[in-house]
């Protein structure tokens, strides 16, 4: 860098701290005048910046962010105080950010009230069996007080699969599902996807399902699992969501395993006690 340019680049440094200190010196003269009552005649001519004219306060913009209060020129320049409200943090001219945020509150609104934007489908027998057995299950009508469903412990298990989840049960096993549709508490289902079967003595695996296997399962409750926080954040757009979900699974209760021959369970022997002969 040339001596020239070093002169141009302190020159607007130099002119900046001349008129600081032009500023500071006139208001330590000012203040001075204003604590004499009889200042001298260098200073005489300072009281006339103290006389500010009362104009009258210009009308604020309704649609600008921050509010100024009058300021009180009658009082003394140490007692002057001005009062700013933000009522947020955006600024006016960037119309883009705003016209982004309100495309990101709709999405949330969405996400939030999804059953307002979503009209319920009316299904037809075909249409709710179809589905079903898509998933993997069938309903066969509802549990009565005369029926005998749930049996003694077996010694055989299976593996189904139910949606896109699997699970290994037994007689008496109780699992959870993510909600199942078309079924109520006390629906009596078949489990008709058993990819295998095993027992004691044999192993029956399915290529990739076993033709004539079933597990017969009862509704027990539709219940919701544990919150989950969903948090949603997007750097230097002041963007950030928050919002839990839970979600809504079934109760299902083992109550058969059709399709493989299950062993006998041997019965206890009671052990009869011998009567102490009394000698």
């Amino acid at each position: 860098m040339t001596v020239q340019h070093q002169i141009l680049v302190s020159k607007p440094v130099q002119s900046t701290m001349a008129n600081r200190r032009c500023i500071q010196t006139l208001t330590q003269q000012l203040y001075k005048s204003k604590l004499r009552p009889n200042p001298p005649s260098s200073l005489q001519h300072l009281r006339t910046l103290v006389l500010i004219p009362n104009l009258p306060p210009k009308p604020l913009n309704p649609k600008s962010h921050h509010m100024f209060s009058t300021p009180n020129f009658n009082a003394s320049l140490t007692n002057f105080t001005t009062y700013r409200h933000f009522s947020s943090d955006r600024r006016d001219d960037s119309d883009g950010s705003e016209e982004d945020d309100s495309e990101y509150d709709d999405d949330d609104e969405m996400e939030q009230n999804p059953e307002s934007s979503v009209v319920k489908k009316e299904y037809s027998q075909e249409e709710r069996e179809s589905e079903a057995a898509a998933i993997g299950y069938k309903v066969i009508g509802q549990l009565q007080r005369s029926d005998r469903v749930f049996k003694l412990y077996e010694p055989v298990f299976a593996v189904i699969q139910i949606g896109a989840h699997q699970f290994k049960v037994s007689n008496g096993d109780c699992i959870y599902t993510e909600k199942l549709k078309f079924c109520e508490v006390n629906a009596k289902l078949i489990l008709n996807k058993v990819l295998m079967l095993g027992s004691k003595t044999q192993t029956m695996i399915g290529r990739p399902v076993l033709p004539g296997a079933a597990v017969h399962a009862v509704v027990e409750e539709h219940a919701l699992d544990a919150k989950v926080i969903i948090f949603k954040k997007k750097r230097r757009k002041n963007y950030r969501r928050t919002k839990g979900h839970r979600q809504e699974l079934t109760k299902l209760r083992i109550t058969d395993i059709q399709g493989i021959e299950k062993p006998e369970m041997p019965t206890p022997v009671k052990k009869v006690e011998k009567a102490a002969v009394a000698a």
